[in-house]
C-alpha cells in the first residue's frame, strides 16, 4: 500500500504526455463531476477542520456554480471575459490559414512545470491543425531580461506568430512593442504588457478566470474548516496579474463571506525557487502560529514548499488548498495527504484558444480582446476525471495508484 506521507514525499518530474487528438474541442465537465465535487466537500471529507459551523453561506452553492462554468475575472483592463467558444474557425478559415504557411514562436516565462507544457502541448497540436510552423519555445526561467532576449532573438527568425506570457509588464514592454511594429501577430498568456493595446499591437490576451480559481479555493477552504478556523497565506510578491488575480479571488471569498476564517498571516515569495520560498515561509507561519489549521498558496509549485515545511514540522494535520492541477499536488489530493483540493485552469484548452486568436490575426479577423476559461474546483472525488479534463489524457500511473490505495 503506497503511504500518503511517502506519496507527498516525491518530487514528479515527469513530463506528462499529452494527446493532440482533438485540439479544436473543448472538454466540458461531465453532468456526475458538478456532483462529485459537492460530495468531497463538506463536514464528512473534513481533515483538521472545527466540529462547528462558522458563520457564512454554504459553500456548496457557490461550488456549484463554478463547476457548471461561472467566469468572474475580467481583464487586466477591465474587460469582460468572452468564451473560447467566441473563437472559432470555419472550414474556410482553416483553408486560408493553412494556405499562408504561417510560422510562430511561443516564449514562456518559464518551462518545465505541469502548466506550461500543457500550455505548449494544446498550441503545438492547433498549430498542426492549422499548417503553421512552430520555430521556437523558449523559457526565459522568470527573468525579464532573458525574456526580452528570447523575444529579440526570436524576431531575428521573423515568425508571423508570437504566443508569450510576460514576466514582467514593464520591463518587457519594449520587445513585444518592437515585435507588434514589424507585424508580428502577438497573443499574450494570462498576462499583457503595459502600454500595448487590444485590436492595435496585440490580437487578444487568453487567460484562466484566476479571480475564479481563487474563489474556488476559498470556498474549499471554508468547507474543509467548516467556515471556522486560523489560516495562512503564502502569494506571490510581484506584478503579475494573474496570480494577484487569484489572491484577490481567495481573499475575499473567505474575508467576505466568512467572519470565523481568520487569516493570521500572509507571506509573500517572489522566486526563482519558489517550492524553497514557500517552504521557508511555510517553515516560519507553523513555528509562529501553532495553532494553524491551514494554508493556502498561490499554485502547485509552492504548495510542494508548503507540504514539506509541514512535514519537517511534523504537522501531519495540516491542510493546504492551492491553484493548478500539476501532478505532484494531484497525488496529494489522491493519497489523502496535505493537499485537499484546489482551483485548476484548463490550460490545453487555452493553448488551442490561443492559436484559434492568432489565426484570427492572420486573417485579418477581429478577436475578443479577452478570453476567459472557467475555473474547474478539484477535490479527491473527482481529482480523476479533472485531470482528463484539463490535459487531455488520461490520469498517468502515479495518480491512479495514488488514488485506488
Amino acid at each position: 500500500m503506497l503511504d500518503k506521507d511517502r506519496l507527498d514525499r516525491r518530487i514528479f518530474t515527469r513530463r506528462q504526455a499529452l494527446k493532440a487528438g482533438g485540439a479544436g474541442l473543448l472538454l466540458i465537465p461531465a453532468a456526475g463531476t458538478i456532483n462529485a465535487i459537492l460530495a468531497a466537500c463538506g463536514p464528512s471529507g473534513t481533515s483538521g477542520g472545527s466540529n462547528s459551523v462558522g458563520r457564512g453561506p454554504d459553500p456548496k452553492a457557490a461550488l456549484s456554480q463554478l463547476a457548471a462554468g461561472k467566469v468572474f475575472s475580467t481583464g487586466p483592463h477591465g474587460e469582460q471575459a468572452a468564451s473560447a467558444s467566441d473563437v472559432q474557425l470555419s472550414t474556410d478559415d482553416i483553408a486560408k490559414v493553412k494556405a499562408m504557411n504561417a510560422t510562430a514562436a511561443i516564449c514562456l516565462h518559464y518551462g518545465g512545470n505541469d502548466w506550461s507544457t500543457a500550455q505548449v502541448a494544446g498550441q503545438k497540436a492547433r498549430m498542426a491543425e492549422l499548417g503553421i510552423t512552430l520555430l521556437t519555445v523558449t523559457d526565459a526561467n522568470f527573468d525579464a531580461g532573458k525574456q526580452v532576449t528570447d523575444i529579440e532573438t526570436v524576431l531575428v527568425r521573423k515568425p508571423n506568430i508570437i504566443i508569450s506570457i510576460p514576466v514582467d509588464p514593464v520591463a518587457t514592454a519594449a520587445a513585444y512593442k518592437k515585435a507588434a511594429d514589424q507585424g508580428v501577430k502577438l497573443v499574450f498568456m494570462d498576462n499583457v504588457p503595459n502600454n500595448l493595446v487590444a485590436g492595435k499591437d496585440y490580437i487578444s490576451d487568453v487567460s484562466a478566470d484566476n479571480y475564479g480559481n481563487g474563489v474556488a479555493a476559498g470556498y474549499i477552504m471554508a468547507d474543509l474548516l467548516n467556515r471556522s478556523g486560523k489560516i495562512g497565506t503564502v502569494f506571490h510578491a510581484a506584478d503579475f496579474f494573474v496570480t494577484k488575480e487569484r489572491y484577490q479571488g481567495f481573499k475575499d471569498t473567505v474575508t467576505k463571506n466568512y467572519p470565523d476564517i481568520k487569516i493570521v498571516e500572509e507571506q509573500g515569495i517572489s522566486g526563482p525557487d519558489f517550492a524553497g520560498d514557500a517552504q521557508k515561509a511555510a517553515g516560519a507561519m507553523l513555528t509562529a502560529h501553532p495553532d494553524l489549521q491551514a494554508i493556502w498558496a498561490v499554485w502547485d509549485v509552492p504548495a510542494q514548499g508548503v507540504m514539506a515545511a509541514a512535514r519537517a514540522a511534523s504537522r501531519q494535520g495540516l491542510m493546504v488548498v492551492t491553484e493548478d492541477l500539476g501532478l505532484t499536488a494531484a497525488v496529494s489530493i489522491a493519497a489523502k495527504g496535505f493537499v485537499k483540493g484546489l482551483g485548476a485552469q484548463r490550460p490545453f484548452d487555452q493553448g488551442v484558444t490561443e492559436v484559434n486568436c492568432a489565426a484570427y490575426g492572420l486573417l485579418g479577423k477581429q478577436a475578443p480582446p479577452y478570453v476567459a476559461l472557467s475555473a474547474l474546483p478539484v477535490t479527491r472525488d473527482n481529482v480523476l476525471q479533472a485531470w482528463q479534463t484539463v490535459y487531455h489524457a488520461t490520469a498517468p500511473d502515479d495518480l491512479q495508484a495514488a488514488f485506488s490505495k
